[in-house]
């Protein structure tokens, strides 16, 4: 007889310690009782009943889950193969279980897709320029479709673009092409500004002579400066004015006489 009760004993014993179960902080277990949903447990230590209950075993933390390169053909005919990353998370265990068969999988080919689809959608310079707002895009599509699985999806974001090599010789053609247009607008506007400070100094100089006195001044003594073997002494030109006025009188007479 007491054979009998140890043996029962020890059928409970080994039946309570087959049904604790430990759960990380980050872990939740969706519960069956006889086929049907009940809340789920943990963290912590919970206890499974054996036969009658069956735990499916849910982690919370953020998944990070590599798009593969798709191929696309974006709204200006042009084929690219894009590549992106997504961050997503289980917010509801229990839907997370009975909504979808398998959610990772189901999350990694509606990525695929909706890239697909929103880059057939984008033209080739939007593409590239505008990741920001496609990542945002994309984002938006897969977590409205996922939420009614319990998934949160917090990020999404494009990886690569490989262009065909055609495509990038010619945008590397346009981008020298652009280098080289701002390169002669700038240097064109400095040319502009530099005859335009030319033409204002040849003004007052017009109004006030004596300032190109000055300026013949101050040349000299740069020239001085440099030890050069040769010093050019400038000539004010009202000198020649006398002369000059000599040789249109004498002219003048000339003509007189003739």
């Amino acid at each position: 007889m007491a054979g009998g009760i140890g043996i029962v004993i020890f059928i409970l014993i080994v039946v309570v310690l087959s049904g604790l179960r430990v759960y990380n902080e980050y872990e939740r277990a969706v519960i069956f009782r006889l086929g049907r949903l009940t809340p789920f447990r943990g963290p912590g230590v919970i206890f499974v009943i054996p036969i009658l209950e069956r735990a499916v075993r849910i982690d919370l933390r953020t998944v990070t889950l590599d798009v593969p390169a798709q191929d696309v053909i974006t709204k200006d005919n042009v084929s690219v193969k894009v590549s992106a990353v997504l961050y997503f998370r289980v917010v509801d265990p229990s839907r997370a279980v009975t909504e979808i068969a398998n959610y990772l999988y189901a999350t990694m080919q509606l990525a695929q897709t909706t890239l697909r689809s929103v880059g057939g959608q984008t033209e080739l310079d939007e593409l590239l320029s505008q990741r920001d707002k496609l990542n945002a895009q994309i984002q938006e599509i897969v977590d409205s479709q996922t939420e009614p699985w319990g998934i949160k999806v917090t990020l999404v974001e494009l990886k690569n673009i490989d262009l065909p090599q055609d495509m990038q010789r010619a945008i590397a053609a346009q981008a020298e092409a652009e280098r080289e247009r701002r390169a002669k607008v700038i240097a064109a506007e400095g040319e502009f500004q530099a005859a335009q400070r030319l033409s204002e100094a040849a003004e007052i100089m017009g109004k006030s002579p004596i300032t190109l006195q000055l300026r013949y001044l101050q040349t000299l003594a740069e020239i001085a400066t440099e030890h050069n073997s040769t010093t050019i002494f400038p000539v004010p030109i009202d000198m020649f004015e006398a002369f000059r006025g000599v040789v249109r009188a004498a002219a003048s007479d000339d003509k007189e006489k003739k």
